[in-house]
């Protein structure tokens, strides 16, 4: 019997053609969930790391940090209504073609986005995809303490998740297929057997030319 392989999928920019943290964290405003100036905080954190003072791994913990005191199934709520409203319709042609050609040949679909597990969940529904690894918020009673729980899904850490999954279901990072935007995800990218630029930012591109990787428009 031949071995199931994995297909991971980054979601922001890969399989969505928006940054979903920018939408929410301005319906959020809209809505008077979240502060002008959390927002500009949130804002300052990411503008730190475009400039190479930061990292991302800081900005994430310090957004969730703004979670503290909310309770998790108004949250859970909110982000499902999220993307109903704002985000699924940004779902790229191409993505919903790919993922049903895996299925097909019986792979397993897994979601890997730095976005939150409740974002990730209401995205693996709606493209029926078998597992999500993503960004987990402590919860206390019900309740976000503002902390993540480790480690932070992002770079090196998707490379932690996806190692873990597959050491968990028995499968093989040279089987496994990662599509990505994003030149932050290029320690799992060299590590799989088959990594895909999907829309690549300018540096993904210039390292997907350069190590010969597929890269592919879903518009």
């Amino acid at each position: 019997m031949a071995s199931v392989s994995v297909a991971f999928f980054d979601l922001d920019l890969t399989l969505i053609s928006v940054n979903s943290a920018s939408l929410w964290i301005r319906r959020e405003v809209r809505l008077g969930h979240l502060s002008r100036w959390q927002a500009a905080r949130g804002a300052w954190w990411i503008g730190l790391y475009q400039l190479g003072i930061a990292n991302m791994e800081d900005a994430i913990r310090q957004a969730v940090q703004t979670l503290a005191g909310e309770v998790e199934a108004d949250l859970e709520r909110r982000t499902n209504e999220f993307w109903d409203q704002e985000v699924v319709d940004t779902i790229r042609p191409g993505a919903r073609s790919t993922v049903e050609s895996h299925r097909k040949r019986g792979d397993h679909l897994v979601l890997l986005t730095s976005s939150s597990n409740y974002l990730g969940g209401a995205a693996a529904r709606d493209m029926n995809l078998d597992d999500v690894l993503s960004n987990r918020f402590a919860v206390r009673d019900g309740v976000l303490t503002g902390d993540v729980i480790d480690p932070v899904c992002y770079g090196t850490g998707k490379l932690v998740e996806a190692k873990e999954y597959l050491r968990k279901t028995d499968q093989s990072l040279a089987e496994a297929t990662f599509y990505t935007d994003s030149y932050s995800d290029l320690p799992l990218l060299e590590k799989v057997g088959t990594p895909v630029a999907v829309h690549p930012d300018p540096r993904l591109a210039r390292a997907a030319r350069r190590r010969g990787w597929a890269v592919v428009d879903w518009r």
